[in-house]
């Protein structure tokens, strides 16, 4: 039995990590790819712009024409010399992130696949509120909160290159607490569901599971704040974060899709078997 929940879940992983991996091959790599270059063009400008100052301010103006001249001389010959290979070089290189980004999005949808949809529904199917159906969007729902929702009320998504105040060390345990938060927060929900809609009805069971999620925002009210520094325009920051927020939400979905449509057809199939082995079983007639 527990075989053939992770096996399911696994497989449901596998048909969404893929999903994922091609939509941050195809639409979110190239757009990391550009605001990453922005961040670091507008460092290395800065960088520039001081030593450009110090050099003026030590050399003679002839000298440094001459140096001028020379120099973009011998670039140019070098970068006529490179043009054909460059150009090679950025396509194989651009298949081969792709070619990545699909492989890692599988290997993580697995991953996610097994532990949420295999091991976590093995154990947490009879408490799930709710029709057979909508179980599996349940723990996906569940699943988006506890990795991404909750620790994104701390720590949100931030560009490449973007300087944050909190360190890393600071950042790790962070975002580990509010994933196991998160968790909480989602078993103490379903908790509070299940009891309330026994004893005092629909309206009241969704009141304690809402509680909860509260007190989730609650803790990100006194949690360290991490503010972001980066180049990017604030239209590029909203973009790139709802970009991460679509592309988790898009994981998520296919993944609960995925295994509710594996689920019904692993059931229907046991349905069907039933019959058959019921005449197989039943006494010959004289």
């Amino acid at each position: 039995m527990f075989a053939q929940y992770l096996t399911r879940g696994v497989k449901a992983g596998l048909v969404a990590g893929l999903v994922f991996g091609l939509f941050m091959a195809v639409v979110a790599n190239p757009l990391v790819a550009y605001a990453d270059e922005l961040n670091h063009a507008t460092v290395e400008e800065s960088g520039h712009s001081h030593e450009a100052e110090s050099a003026h301010s030590h050399g003679s103006e002839g000298t440094h024409s001459h140096e001028s001249e020379g120099t973009h001389s011998h670039e140019s010959g070098d970068s006529h010399a490179g043009e054909g290979g460059g150009h090679h070089d950025t396509a194989v290189s651009m298949a081969v992130t792709k070619a990545v980004s699909v492989a890692a999005g599988g290997l993580w949808g697995v991953v996610l696949g097994g532990a949420f949809f295999g091991v976590a529904f093995f154990f947490l199917e009879p408490a799930i509120p709710g029709p057979d159906a909508a179980k599996s969007y349940l723990m996906g729902l569940a699943g988006f909160i506890t990795v991404s929702g909750a620790p994104w009320l701390v720590l949100p998504p931030a560009a490449p290159g973007a300087e944050q105040s909190l360190s890393v060390a600071t950042r790790l345990p962070l975002y580990a607490g509010m994933m196991l938060a998160g968790a909480l927060a989602c078993l103490s929900a379903g908790y509070a569901y299940t009891r309330l809609r026994e004893s005092s009805g629909l309206p009241a069971a969704i009141v304690g599971a809402v509680v909860p999620f509260s007190l989730l925002a609650a803790l990100a009210v006194v949690a360290p704040e991490n503010a972001i520094h980066g180049a990017l325009s604030p239209t590029l920051e909203t973009g790139l974060t709802g970009l991460f927020a679509f592309g988790q939400v898009l994981l998520w979905l296919v993944l609960a899709a995925a295994h509710a449509w594996f689920r019904l057809s692993s059931e229907s199939e046991s349905e069907s078997a039933i019959p058959t082995a019921g005449r197989d079983s039943a006494p010959a007639a004289d």
